[in-house]
C-alpha cells in the first residue's frame, strides 16, 4: 500500500450523510476523554494493536484528534489524525457489521475537517488500504516513493543517521 494525498480545500458535504445516520441512531462525534480505554479496546479487538497504540495518541491532542462512530453506547467505527505525523489521516476502521452505511465516509470526512480546522491545506493518508475508496470520496491521488512504504519503513530517525561525516 502507498500513502496518498489530498487536497483538504473542498471537502465534500457530510450534511445529508449525517442526517441517514442519525436516523439509524448513529452518530459521529469526538470521543470524550473517559472514553479512551473504550475506544482503544474496540480498535484492539476488532483491527490491530499496533492501530491502538497510533489511536492513543489522539487523546493527547485537544480537541481530541479522532471521530468516533456510536448506536447507543456502542462503538461501531473510529478514524483518528494527526496521530502517526503530523498532517497524517489515520488510522481509521469500521466494525464488519456495520460496513456499507456511509460510517467510514462520515468518519473519513469528518477527520480531513479536523485536519483542515488546524490549518493545513492538503492531508497525508498514511499507507492507503482502499486506495479507491479515498480517490473516489476526495480525490486522494498516491504519493511516488521509492520503498513504497513511506514512515512505515523507517528503522531510526533520519536526521540521526551518521553517513560518516559531521552530524549536521
Amino acid at each position: 500500500m502507498s500513502d496518498m494525498l489530498c487536497s483538504l480545500i473542498d471537502l465534500p458535504d457530510i450534511s445529508g450523510l449525517l442526517e441517514n445516520l442519525r436516523a439509524e441512531k448513529i452518530m459521529i462525534r469526538r470521543p470524550n476523554p473517559w472514553e479512551a480505554s473504550s475506544v482503544r479496546r474496540f480498535v484492539t479487538e476488532h483491527f490491530t494493536e499496533n492501530w491502538a497504540d497510533e489511536v492513543q495518541v489522539s487523546f493527547s491532542h485537544q480537541p481530541v484528534s479522532s471521530f468516533i462512530a456510536t448506536c447507543e453506547k456502542e462503538i461501531l467505527g473510529f478514524a483518528a489524525y494527526e496521530c502517526t505525523r503530523r498532517n497524517y489521516f489515520g488510522p481509521t476502521g469500521v466494525d464488519e457489521a456495520w460496513r456499507g452505511r456511509g460510517i467510514g465516509k462520515a468518519l473519513f470526512i469528518a477527520a480531513l475537517m479536523g485536519l483542515q480546522d488546524m490549518g493545513y491545506a492538503y492531508a497525508v493518508i498514511g499507507d492507503a488500504g482502499p486506495v479507491d475508496f479515498y480517490a473516489g470520496t476526495v480525490g486522494a491521488v498516491p504519493i511516488p516513493l521509492r520503498d513504497g512504504r513511506g514512515i512505515y519503513s523507517l528503522r531510526e530517525d533520519p536526521r540521526f543517521l551518521n553517513s560518516g561525516g559531521a552530524n549536521t
